[in-house]
């Protein structure tokens, strides 16, 4: 079967992890957020995991992959969304993206969409393309907000130390793509979002 069904395959048919969201209140109504960039700390393991697996990772423009502090770094401008502290739910999307690259296939996860709502494990989705052809949107990422710091100055939102690992369902298809195992739940690194809210002419930068 070519990789790219049976990517789709796998994320239609396998579950996800769930976890569950922390109770950060803040009364607020919903702001837009309109600019921005969320940061990504790769974990060593994650990319050990990757080496070991003969995966290389990259990023998609406008994302970036730099080495900050002896530290891998992805970082992906925030292009839209809307966020509702009072109530913990939003969705702030993203330009760029990350690839994956081993031998000669290649898989694309680009506009990823961070999706917090009550009563649902918090999600990064993405659209996924597999050696060049369309496949759809899936959950990527579980999001853990746990040990998330939340802070907010004036018209911009800072949400730090949110922990990100690799959803099981994308585990198993990328597992069938580089006809390998890539372990569910890889632990991938940790995040900061930063972002402007409404029409806020200050936008975060690196």
């Amino acid at each position: 079967m070519n990789p790219k069904f049976r990517f789709l395959a796998v994320i239609a048919s396998a579950g996800a992890i769930s976890l569950a969201a922390p109770a950060i209140t803040v009364a607020a109504p919903t702001d837009a957020t309109d600019h921005g960039i969320t940061s990504v700390t790769l974990a060593p393991s994650f990319l050990s995991a990757l080496e070991s697996l003969g995966v290389k990772p990259g990023a998609v423009a406008p994302g970036r992959m730099v080495q900050r502090h002896g530290n891998t770094v992805a970082a992906f401008p925030i292009t839209t969304g809307a966020i509702d502290l009072g109530a913990v739910k939003g969705e702030i999307d993203h330009a760029g993206g990350l690839s994956l690259s081993a031998g000669t296939n290649r898989v694309e996860l680009t506009g990823f969409a961070i999706e917090v709502y009550p009563k649902a494990a918090p999600v990064l989705t993405g659209l996924v393309t597999v050696d060049g052809s369309f496949v759809g949107r899936s959950p990527l990422f579980d999001l853990s907000l746990a040990n998330a710091a939340l802070s907010k100055h004036e018209e911009r939102l800072a949400i730090q130390n949110v922990a990100i690992r690799l959803d099981p369902a994308a585990a198993a298809a990328l597992s069938n793509v580089f006809h390998t195992s890539v372990p569910a739940g890889l632990s991938i690194g940790t995040a900061t979002v930063r972002t402007s809210l409404d029409d806020g002419d200050e936008g975060w930068s690196e």
